[in-house]
């Protein structure tokens, strides 16, 4: 009987016991004590059943309540992440929920919560077209970053420096050099400051993730694995402070100079590639030297950093993450705007005689190439198509032999002015594949639908002498507003031929 009453009280087995059997020490029990044991058995058992019920119930409900207490967090997250994406860059969080915040990466599209300090200048209100960022660390051998700051003030003309903002991030844990940099800066760049052109920022260490016994990926050393997975974090923090800045972003070194009127190119580079998707465009083949994006990219570029911090260094994380937003190939304009000039690496004082031989400091006579459409009866060889011949971009048209009366066109979105035309056939390594017989061609007069546009009228402007053709002061030689413009094939040949650059110089758009 004991072990079916486990669970009742003790009193309970007390008075059963004493009334059990209905016969105690050879004295009967009345009826009554009997009806009473069977009373009180029951009632034990009841009570009994409810008690575990109960346990159960509490149980479930108790379940219940952390499952709601999770969605209630999650949603309080997601509300919290979509509030900073409409706030501005600086954040003031207490490291604690900074901790919490690391770990959830989930939106990608949210600012870091993280709290920065200014040094010096305050950014405007007006968003400007181009955001330069930098990052420096206090190094045992040379300093460049005065000469990087210097040089890109002064190869921008005043118009230019009306469209930039310099973002300098000391990411160094020495406060005195920090201190003293800022100093330096806010002595020899006081009007830029002043200006709103030059901002100098600090994020404090009680934010940096975890940066000792990390993994030794590649067999680095564990101080070169601490110093890569730090810059990669310095990186994330400076993205994250100019993503609502500027239209576009371009990160520098800080060793870095640049050419003359580098802004005007840029410029004319990203026009010239409208209508079609990048994720990157590169004017420098060197680190993580003159990369430049779209501003609204840079929230996730900064997440997809802090994620894979320690895994490589953040020139190679850079490529994944152009991949992973369906930028397969390079787009790397030449020549190169930015030139690497330091001596001594930042990372323990290691020579670095890196150099970049595209680098042209006057680089200032960049075509303009207007918007426009292309198209070819030629047979195409793979995936050389006609627009890569008319980018700004060390790409190439290739296609296959062609015939009598072959044609490369380009139909422009607005009629236009051209004061130089300049088109290069073949490569250094391809030397044959050159136009051997062609004519240059502008048009006017155009008909057609948006997909089949072309001009009814051809003005012949010259031959092609060696597989190239350049024509100056032509916006004096054609008196119409120019349309199209269109390389035609004058005699087959059996070579293949490659069109390497097709530029364009424009002295002033159409009024009509």
């Amino acid at each position: 009987m004991s072990d079916s009453l486990g669970g009742c009280s003790s009193w309970c087995k007390h008075l059963l016991k004493v009334t059990a059997g209905g016969v105690k020490n050879g004295v009967t029990l009345p009826y009554a004590f009997l009806h009473m044991r069977h009373n009180l058995k029951y009632f034990d058992k009841m009570r009994c059943l409810r008690k575990r019920s109960a346990v159960s119930f509490l149980g479930v409900l108790v379940i219940c309540l952390l499952f709601m207490n999770l969605y209630i967090e999650d949603g309080y997250v997601l509300e919290g992440d979509k509030q900073l994406i409409r706030e501005t860059a600086t954040h003031q969080l207490n490291p604690e929920r900074y901790a919490h915040t690391y770990k959830d990466l989930s939106n990608f599209s949210g600012s870091i919560n993280i709290s920065y300090r200014y040094l010096a200048g305050t950014p405007l209100p007006r968003k400007r077209y181009l955001t330069i960022g930098l990052s420096s660390v206090k190094r045992k051998k040379g300093n460049y970053l005065l000469e990087t700051i210097k040089s890109i003030f002064e190869q921008s003309s005043y118009e230019e420096l009306k469209e930039i903002t310099v973002v300098v991030q000391l990411a160094d844990f020495d406060s005195a050099w920090c201190e003293g940099m800022v100093q330096d800066i806010s002595q020899k760049f006081a009007h830029h400051i002043i200006a709103g052109r030059l901002i100098v920022i600090h994020v404090p260490e009680v934010y940096y993730p975890i940066l000792d016994g990390l993994k030794r990926n590649y067999n680095d050393p564990e101080d070169r694995v601490k110093f890569r997975s730090k810059q990669n974090v310095d990186y994330a923090f400076l993205l994250n402070f100019c993503a609502n800045l500027s239209d576009y972003y371009v990160m520098l070194e800080d060793d870095v100079r640049c050419s003359k009127n580098f802004l005007t190119t840029v410029k004319k580079v990203i026009t010239s590639r409208e209508g079609s998707y990048w994720v990157t465009l590169e004017f420098s083949k060197l680190g993580y030297i003159g990369k430049l994006y779209h501003s609204h990219d840079l929230p996730r570029l900064a997440h997809f950093l802090l994620m894979f911090y320690q895994e490589m260094p953040c020139d190679w994380l850079l490529i994944h993450f152009r991949g992973l937003l369906a930028q397969k190939e390079v787009i790397r304009f030449k020549p190169s705007l930015f030139q690497h000039m330091g001596y001594y690496s930042s990372y323990k004082g290691a020579e670095n005689k890196l150099k970049d031989d595209d680098f042209e400091e006057e680089s200032f006579d960049i075509p303009d190439n207007p918007p426009a459409n292309l198209h070819t009866n030629m047979n195409v060889f793979e995936n050389y198509e006609a627009s890569k011949a008319y980018s700004s971009i060390d790409e190439y048209f290739w296609g296959k032999p062609p015939s009598t009366g072959d044609f490369y066109g380009i139909v422009f979105e607005k009629p236009i002015k051209i004061s130089k035309i300049k088109v290069i056939t073949g490569t250094e390594d391809r030397q044959n594949d050159i136009l051997r017989h062609g004519a240059l061609e502008v048009g006017e007069k155009i008909v057609g639908s948006k997909i089949g546009r072309k001009c009814t009228t051809y003005l012949r402007l010259g031959e092609f002498k060696n597989g190239n053709f350049e024509m100056t002061d032509v916006e004096h030689k054609v008196l119409f507003d120019i349309s199209c413009m269109r390389i035609l094939v004058t005699k087959s040949q059996k070579e293949w031929l490659i069109i390497r650059s097709i530029s364009i110089w424009t002295s002033q758009t159409s009024s009509q």
